[in-house]
């Protein structure tokens, strides 16, 4: 006999549908072949298979099995197909019947030699794909039922083991997974960290203050322990929240790469990734043999945290560019290309000199100036270029730290964050722009929202010429500009706005 269900393969953060084709012939000698392109785990899917199948009771019949996994060109991997095959050769055999229900669902799960389902990676990219292709109906595991139910429109069973599977095929009604979205997003999301916390560094605070306005990239430059990792570990307090379609991409690319928290539904809080040094060019940026998202994937929609920025390796930070850039990683492989959504905001740290004491009053500095060049110099001027805001991060005075409390409070800075991005996708939208912060800003439409008078150019021009700014430099000097003046509440640039936006090219300057 002949049987066909579906289910679903993952390319980069989204499915693709496969049908399973199982055919079953009593006659000739008994075989086992499975075609279309599968890998190593869907290949000893043979055994799980068969050991479930009988330890639930089922006894297949001596016969030639011929499994095909269509489309055949494409490469399918993972153990997401236990299921799906299990449930083809119950229906083969004959001992499933063939339903309308079954040519509306899509089925995907491990399972164990007795039967139980585990989770899988990808369960809402697969409930995804189930909606897009018409299928009313998604039968996964039960630890994967919070992040799929929360795709409208498919009816999501999440169960334990093959017999629920077999039950509700068999016409038994079961109830569907359930999850109330709008409350994920009520919920209140408390920080235990507080930017008032932190005493002195107001002209640091102001910075992140626009950098989050913008969603501008931030290299904080000072000595060991001015409160630099301090200052970067409280910039989620004052992000915007996530959208729905935020968290929707967060949630996609955390499911596929294994990384969503056990019974999460859905991500509502933005990333906070901070990578050690040592990590490798593939872990920052992914790939591998079967590609996978790299931290700057996993930061998408938040906030990329690199500590001591200059002991990374040269090559490590030179694949950053394109994600920078681009807000996305393509990676290239003999078989496949994939890309991955990378739009995060970068904030790094680093001392001023190898010592870490240049520019210190308190502290000598034992650097010589060829030291200094080349510790500075593992920082490629392309990188420092994409950088919107680099900032000295001094050490912090003695009287300042008597102070109790810091009237830079976490509170009072979101709402300012909130007020200026407010007025971004007013701006974007009413243009039919798909930007969502100044930082994304390029091209006419710099030069559209962002005009100039004949000072404001006269100025632009002097310090260019002093400071020997790059044309991109140039670009995150007009950006930074049009942030500060969204936090202010002003339509057009003026000159100490772009005097602001220069303070914060700190290294340009030095």
């Amino acid at each position: 006999m002949f049987a066909k269900v579906f289910s679903g393969g993952l390319l980069g953060i989204d499915g693709f549908l496969v049908e399973v084709e199982i055919d079953l012939t009593r006659s000739g000698l008994p075989a086992f072949s499975l075609v279309g392109l599968a890998e190593g785990a869907v290949r000893e899917s043979k055994e799980r298979i068969f050991s479930a199948l009988k330890n639930n009771g089922f006894k297949l019949p001596p016969a030639r099995i011929t499994i095909n996994l269509a489309p055949a060109n494409q490469r399918k991997e993972g153990s997401l197909f236990d299921l799906p095959l299990s449930i083809g050769l119950l229906v083969a055999a004959g001992l499933l019947p063939k339903s309308s229900f079954l040519e509306r669902t899509l089925l995907a799960g491990e399972l164990s030699l007795n039967g139980e389902l585990r989770p899988i990676a990808g369960a809402l990219p697969l409930a995804l794909l189930a909606k897009n292709k018409g299928l009313k109906y998604v039968v996964l595991p039960r630890d994967n039922g919070p992040e799929a139910a929360v795709v409208k429109g498919v009816e999501v069973f999440a169960l334990e083991n093959l017999a629920q599977v077999v039950s509700l095929l068999e016409g038994k009604e079961l109830t569907p997974f359930q999850v109330d979205v709008d409350s994920l997003f009520q919920e209140q999301t408390s920080f235990l960290e507080d930017f008032s916390e932190v005493k002195g560094q107001e002209h640091v605070k102001r910075a992140i203050e626009i950098a989050a306005a913008g969603g501008h990239n931030l290299l904080l430059v000072g000595p060991p322990g001015s409160g630099k990792t301090m200052l970067a570990k409280r910039i989620p307090t004052i992000l915007p929240p996530l959208t729905f379609s935020e968290a929707l991409e967060v949630t996609k690319i955390y499911s596929v790469s294994g990384q969503l928290p056990p019974q999460v539904s859905l991500l509502t809080q933005r990333p906070f990734r901070a990578p050690h040094h040592t990590i490798s060019d593939a872990g920052l940026i992914g790939g591998g043999h079967y590609p996978r998202p790299g931290e700057v994937s996993l930061a998408h929609r938040g906030v990329l945290f690199l500590d001591e920025l200059p002991e990374f390796k040269k090559h490590v930070l030179e694949v950053l560019r394109q994600p920078l850039e681009d807000g996305e990683v393509t990676i290239a492989r003999a078989s496949m290309s994939l890309r991955y959504p990378a739009s995060f905001m970068l904030v790094a740290a680093m001392n001023p000199c190898p010592c870490g004491y240049l520019g210190d009053e308190k502290h000598h500095c034992s650097c010589t100036p060829l030291q200094i060049q080349r510790y500075r110099s593992r920082l490629s001027g392309p990188l420092l270029d994409r950088i919107d805001l680099q900032v000295e991060v001094p050490a912090v005075e003695y009287k300042k730290l008597r102070q109790e409390q810091s009237e830079f409070s976490s509170k009072k800075m979101l709402k300012r964050v909130l007020t200026a991005r407010e007025i971004q996708q007013k701006r974007y939208q009413e243009a039919s722009l798909p930007f969502l912060t100044n930082s994304e800003l390029n091209g006419r439409w710099l030069n559209k929202f962002c005009p100039l008078g004949e000072r404001e150019h006269a100025f632009l021009e002097q310090a260019v010429k002093n400071l020997g700014l790059s044309a991109r430099a140039f670009t995150r000097i007009l950006r930074l500009g049009r942030t500060i003046a969204d936090l202010e509440g002003k339509e057009n640039l003026d000159v100490p706005i772009l005097a602001e936006a220069i303070s914060y090219r700190f290294l340009d300057r030095t």
